[in-house]
């Protein structure tokens, strides 16, 4: 049941603060900070995954880095208004698009796609987005300055 909402209790969401922060912090230390065993803590994070709590670890690249300076959002509204399951495929596909979401409102998609530079985003609008036979019109807005990036707060 994939929208079936989970009790945690605050000895799990102590654990998931800490690996929000770093999620590379070794069960022994979590468990030192929280005054519990470890084993207590591979437990608990066994659970949280089983659970869908906990749905993997990600690496987090900073795309500035390495040359990927671009982050705009997409509108995207498809003909009929309709979501097509073939184009919904041929948007995964394309390497750009790190998110893609069903919205309400304007657009039936967003989409956040992250370029080198305004060349290859004009690329991958014209050749790839726009060329997508059910991709009626698309609206594009470039991100100047990302001021907030934060995971939820499970305390909060």
């Amino acid at each position: 049941m994939q929208n079936e909402v989970i009790e945690i209790d605050n000895l799990d969401k102590e654990i998931l603060t800490i690996l929000i922060n770093d999620a590379r912090v070794p069960f022994t230390e979590i468990a030192k900070k929280l005054n519990v065993s470890g084993g207590t803590v591979h437990f608990r994070i066994k659970k949280l995954e089983d659970a869908g709590v906990i749905k993997g670890s990600n690496l987090n690249i900073n795309p500035a880095r390495i040359g990927y300076d671009i982050v705009s959002y997409v509108g995207l509204n498809l003909k009929n208004g309709q979501l097509d399951k073939d184009c919904i495929n041929i948007l995964r596909e394309i390497p750009e698009i790190v998110e893609l979401h069903v919205t309400t409102g304007n657009y039936t998609l967003l989409a956040k796609i992250i370029c080198k530079d305004t060349k290859h985003l004009y690329r991958v609008l014209s050749e790839k987005v726009q060329a997508i036979e059910d991709v009626q019109k698309s609206e594009t807005f470039i991100s100047m300055e990302e001021i907030v990036n934060r995971p939820i707060s499970v305390m909060a």
